[in-house]
């Protein structure tokens, strides 16, 4: 009979080693959870995926571990596992982190262990990443109203764009032709209400326009994502062609620091405080504000340079309140104009002013200037 406390205390040594004192897929510190059945310790939302497998998993503290699957874990854990499994993973795939949707968490795990996508073994990764071209239907949101359609998208690497049509008869041509350069990607499950629900950004006429789109399948939307990360690294290897790995795979894509409704008012700060949805894109360094949350188009943006360049936030009470339901002011200073924000909570309000305050310690890079310069030439 395997001594139960012994055998818990061995395995809570060896999940305190380095390479496995983090989730092997999430990167969740402290995993309390391991699948027996590969050899490596993970968290408790990762343990949820992988017991969906079938891939046996236990609690390190709570479940009864027998002698042999005590000295399996030993002879494996999650440094072994990794050089199995991520032999071969894309520089421009993306690995999930411990605060990301469900979906690319779920379907990293698939991809690695169910499918075995990166061992260098087999047909995977699918095709679209490695021929650069991507087509296939997506659930579009209207420009207009909240109705979901089916709509053709075809992504080219070689032309870097990604095409989207309106109707099933292509003669008439694509409804937009969307440039890499500009593009964004990010999961929205909760702001679209789907848990596949993917955001598409990008720049039309100097301006922010956004695409909301999903597909019924999970592993269908996160392939979507990885090829347009695949599509903007190659763009981004043209574009700069002595860029690092390091230093480019940052850039293909980014989730936004900061979002969230707002009060707003005018530059005389006398007009009255409407309520906006606010988004803060911290590389681009762009506070943008739309009516609603799923809006097409932006209503504004606002650039966020530095303190040295005229920039600052701080905490406020408005010159006049008229309108406004909210009492937690934030104030953000520009050379152009001061801009007063209302949020709803002070624990909103902290975080703003948090984020907003990331932003401006961070020091601009000569790209960040062409955008300051064509921001306030739209004023």
């Amino acid at each position: 009979m395997a001594n139960k406390e012994r055998n818990k205390k061995i395995l809570l040594e060896f999940v305190k080693q380095p390479e496995n004192s983090r989730c092997a897929d999430c990167g969740a510190p402290d995993p309390d959870w391991a699948s027996h059945k590969l050899g490596v310790f993970v968290c408790l939302n990762c343990s949820g995926v992988h017991r969906n497998l079938c891939n046996r998993v236990k609690s390190l503290r709570l479940d009864f571990w027998e002698d042999d699957l005590v000295e399996f874990m030993k002879s494996n854990g999650n440094g072994v596992a990794r050089a199995y499994y991520e032999k071969a993973v894309p520089a421009y795939y993306y690995r999930p982190q411990q605060d990301d949707c469900a979906v690319l968490r779920e379907q990293w795990i698939r991809a690695k262990y169910e499918r075995m996508e990166f061992t260098g073994e087999t047909k995977y990764p699918p095709l679209c990443y490695t021929t650069g071209f991507c087509e296939g239907n997506l659930w579009k949101k209207g420009k207009e109203n909240a109705q979901y359609l089916k709509r053709k998208f075809v992504l080219s690497e070689r032309e870097f764009t990604l095409v989207y049509y309106n109707k099933d008869n292509e003669s008439k041509g694509p409804k937009a032709v969307i440039s890499i350069k500009d593009l964004n990607a990010t999961f929205q499950p909760e702001k679209i209400g789907h848990p596949h629900g993917l955001q598409l950004s990008y720049l039309e006429e100097n301006h922010t326009r956004n695409l909301y789109v999903y597909h019924e399948k999970p592993e269908e939307i996160v392939t979507w994502y990885n090829a347009i990360r695949a599509a903007r690294y190659a763009y981004l290897k043209t574009a700069y062609p002595t860029g690092s790995d390091e230093e480019l795979v940052p850039k293909i894509t980014r989730n936004y620091l900061k979002e969230g409704f707002m009060e707003k008012t005018g530059p005389m700060q006398r007009e009255p405080f409407k309520k906006r949805w606010f988004v803060l894109d911290s590389q681009d360094r762009k506070l943008l504000y739309f009516k609603g949350q799923l809006d097409a188009e932006e209503l504004g943006v606002v650039f966020i340079g530095t303190e040295s360049n005229g920039y600052s936030v701080k905490e406020c009470v408005p010159k006049s309140a008229r309108g406004n339901k909210w009492k937690c002011g934030v104030s953000l200073e520009t050379p152009d104009r001061q801009f007063v924000f209302m949020c709803e909570q002070e624990r909103e309000q902290r975080e703003w002013l948090k984020a907003l305050r990331q932003v401006l310690s961070r020091p601009m890079a000569p790209q960040d200037y062409t955008t300051e310069t064509n921001i306030r030439g739209k004023r």
